[in-house]
């Protein structure tokens, strides 16, 4: 199996203006995928995100946005060790494009960097995995959201 990337596709039932505020802004970011976020959406800008519902326990993970065109795409490079500038072999990109379908949005979203950070096969794998069954969990998050956020909009 390859543990190269990432790849889904899904639709969401509002515009790609609405999407791209879900999929960029650490206030939307937090009702669908980590407990907490904390940088600016700007290329180039640089924050973190954590997952943990107690904020006694939470895991923090580096994050720096690497593109930011609205309302069809936005980037960002994650994990990437605490004081080192974010790059292809220390971190992974992912990569959200948005446009418009019908009434509402086709998203692609794609996470590559496992063979970059030059781990073992095992260790591509295991990780791999983790990401595989992380997305499977927090992406059907997303449209739901998006689309409650579209209807009071």
């Amino acid at each position: 199996m390859e543990h190269g990337t990432i790849e889904r596709e899904i639709h969401v039932d509002a515009s790609p203006e609405v999407v791209f505020d879900v999929v960029s802004s650490p206030e939307h970011l937090r009702e669908w995928w980590p407990d907490e976020a904390e940088f600016p959406a700007v290329p180039g800008g640089s924050g973190r995100i954590g997952f943990g519902a107690d904020p006694q326990d939470r895991t923090w993970v580096r994050f720096t946005v690497v593109d930011a065109v609205p309302p069809r795409l936005f980037s960002f490079r994650w994990t990437h060790p605490e004081g080192e500038a974010a790059a292809s072999g220390n971190s992974f990109l992912v990569v959200f494009e948005l446009e418009p379908a019908g009434r509402g949005t086709r998203l692609r979203m794609t996470e590559s960097g496992f063979r970059e950070r030059g781990w073992d096969e095992a260790k591509a794998a295991a990780e791999h995995a983790d990401h595989v069954s992380g997305w499977d969990h927090y992406l059907p998050r997303l449209p739901l959201y998006a689309a409650r956020l579209g209807a009071s909009a």
